[in-house]
């Protein structure tokens, strides 16, 4: 007979935290046959080749111990020199910039250094499903703040400044945006750099999507000025633009004081970034061609779900950025929940319920078309038999 442990050893942190709304679906996903993914969020391309033999490379020679805490220098160099020859903006590499393990462990290093019990984090939703989670898991509070289809899903400022508490310390954006797509105009932006200074706050940006951006310009939140540069941590990353996932290899720039902070953190927790990808990641700074290429490719699928989930009934907003799709399902009279349930068992579509995105996902549901044409096809397909039995 197997002993039972009635205390509940569990933090209380960790028992509230939600799963991932994301995962479940990928789960179930995972258990039938001929399913078409729409949900999962990262490039179907393969690593670029001359980034792939920079890793090999890496190994053949030896590079297999443990880097600087920050990383190595030519990749917090290639960072610093790729950010300011695209946005205009300047970091030192030897103060400024760290190497962290993807996006999320920068993500985690930001809030575990940034927030201290009840400190309050608004956050524009919907939005990436981590955010709300790591601002908690650091002792925090999100307050989201729903953003809408009418506005092209960017956050009002005026949203912001009622949000605004003595307890706020952050304020958080992420544009391009996962999971809607929506980009940010510069005006907006102005005006949250504008909220910030008044407030003394900080703000965190997740750009994660700068480099997929269609018929945009992205503009890169700490090049506003330097007064919003010094209180802003820019999280950025290769997992997307360069189709490197599993590389998990990102970085967070700010001001060296706190950069110092996430240091702290990062070298207790995971030591340094992988040192393969490091040596990769060096490379992919110098290969913008397959951006370029891959971008192309996710504009020419964007224009095909796009126009054909509006031709199905269901609304959709023209994403700008990242590579998603975020589709008004009320034409189908079921909600989020149960549409994805539905299609998911009745045509083999996978797509992820807006409400896993927080409260400003409701009513949509997230179609990824970071994959093949062909199949994007046969997934309209089979969103028109269900329709027709549901709309």
């Amino acid at each position: 007979m197997q002993p039972t442990i009635e205390k509940n050893y569990l933090s209380k942190r960790v028992s509230d935290l939600k799963p991932s709304g994301i995962r479940r679906f990928f789960d179930i996903a995972a258990t039938m046959k001929d399913v078409i993914s729409l949900g999962i969020g990262e490039p179907d391309f393969t690593t670029p080749k001359p980034i792939l033999d920079a890793g090999v490379a890496s190994l053949m020679a030896g590079e297999t111990h443990y880097t600087g805490n920050a990383g190595k220098i030519e990749l917090r160099q290639g960072i610093a020199d790729n950010l300011q020859r695209l946005y205009g903006v300047k970091y030192d590499p030897a103060t400024e910039i760290i190497a962290t393990v993807g996006v999320s462990e920068a993500l985690y290093l930001t809030f575990t250094a940034l927030l201290d019990a009840g400190d309050e984090v608004i956050i524009p939703t919907p939005c990436f499903v981590s955010y709300q989670a790591e601002v908690s898991l650091a002792g925090g509070v999100p307050v989201e703040i729903p953003c809408r289809m009418d506005n092209n899903f960017q956050v009002d400022p005026a949203d912001i400044r009622k949000a605004i508490t003595p307890r706020t310390k952050v304020i958080f954006i992420g544009y391009p945006s996962n999971p809607t797509g929506a980009v940010a105009e510069k005006a907006v932006l102005l005006e949250i750099a504008k909220i910030a200074i008044e407030h003394d706050l900080m703000v965190v940006s997740d750009e994660i999507y700068d480099r997929l951006v269609y018929n945009f310009k992205h503009v890169c939140f700490p090049a506003l000025g330097e007064e919003i540069r010094k209180r802003t941590i820019l999280l950025g990353g290769f997992s997307k633009s360069h189709a490197m996932t599993g590389w998990r290899i990102g970085f967070a720039a700010a001001p060296g004081e706190f950069i110092q902070g996430l240091i702290k953190i990062h070298q207790y927790t995971i030591m340094s970034a992988p040192t393969t990808a490091q040596d990769a990641a060096i490379v992919a700074l110098k290969s913008d061609s397959y951006v370029e290429t891959m971008v192309a490719e996710y504009d020419r699928r964007r224009k095909l779900i796009v126009g054909g989930l509006n031709n199905l009934g269901l609304t959709t907003f023209e994403p700008r950025g990242a590579f998603y799709a975020f589709p008004n399902i009320s034409a189908s009279g079921l909600d989020s929940e149960t549409f994805a349930e539905k299609l998911l068992q009745e045509e083999h579509v996978a797509v992820v319920p807006g409400g896993a995105f927080g409260a400003g996902g409701d009513g949509y549901v997230r179609c990824s078309y970071a994959t093949a044409y062909e199949k994007i096809e046969e997934a309209l397909r089979r969103m028109e038999r269900f329709m027709q039995r549901h709309g």
